[in-house]
């Protein structure tokens, strides 16, 4: 099994690859497919006369030795320019104490751009900690507050243009009669789920005019000096 980047090479240990599996248990290729056979299995690079199939799995070595799937590289998205693997967001989302389940998904919002929300399952003992008014937003009482911890979180752990403009939070995540993930059923966001600094009229006439773009490029109702364009 090999973790490898865009150019076949393999990954550093703990980044994202794509995995590869090779040894006597590969297949010789689709029934009937030719094309698609040529794409998945080719030659190994690393042992002669080994062949190796392109699964199109992402995943990345844990600290122990096991390999974590974070997806499929078809579920690839480009937002802004960067290519985002919303698997990888959801995976690091998980590692949040109060989240037990997350998907990350690409949105089309009402002028078209693509935004990547975030719908969270929060763990059970997220409900039943005491803690300070700051905790109690994280355990999801405060939509906006929430959606500001879990940016926080992920901001520390991966590139800005990585981490969701929303986060909703779900009792459980819609599934198809199958057991997979509805998307269709997912909720649209509402304003709360974008996390936002509080409110607070732009200064002076750069910031006016700065804000009044924003607010026209992005189809929203205000924008303060705080908050932050993406």
């Amino acid at each position: 099994m090999y973790l490898v980047d865009g150019h076949g090479a393999p990954v550093p240990f703990g980044a994202v690859g794509e995995l590869y599996i090779g040894g006597a248990g590969v297949a010789r290729g689709y029934l009937n497919r030719p094309e698609l056979t040529a794409e998945r299995f080719i030659t190994s690079p690393f042992v002669d006369g080994d062949r190796l199939y392109k699964t199109g799995d992402l995943a990345r070595y844990l600290p122990d030795g096991n390999l974590e799937f974070l997806g499929r590289n078809d579920e690839q998205v480009k937002i802004r320019g960067f290519r985002i693997e919303p698997g990888e967001t959801a995976a690091r989302l998980c590692e949040h104490a109060w989240v037990r389940e997350a998907v990350v998904v690409a949105q089309q919002d009402g002028a078209g751009e693509k935004r990547l929300v975030a719908y969270v399952v929060c763990a059970p003992q997220a409900g039943d900690e005491a803690g300070t008014e700051g905790e109690a937003g994280a355990r999801g009482e405060d939509p906006s507050a929430l959606a500001e911890a879990l940016r926080v979180h992920l901001g520390a752990r991966m590139p800005d243009y990585m981490v969701p403009s929303a986060f909703v939070r779900l009792a459980a995540l819609p599934l198809t009669a199958n057991g997979k993930l509805d998307r269709k059923g997912l909720p649209v966001p509402d304003e709360d789920a974008y996390a936002r600094a509080a409110y607070a009229a732009p200064q002076g006439e750069v910031e006016t005019a700065l804000a009044g773009i924003w607010v026209e490029l992005l189809g929203l109702e205000r924008v303060g000096r705080h908050d932050h364009f993406f």
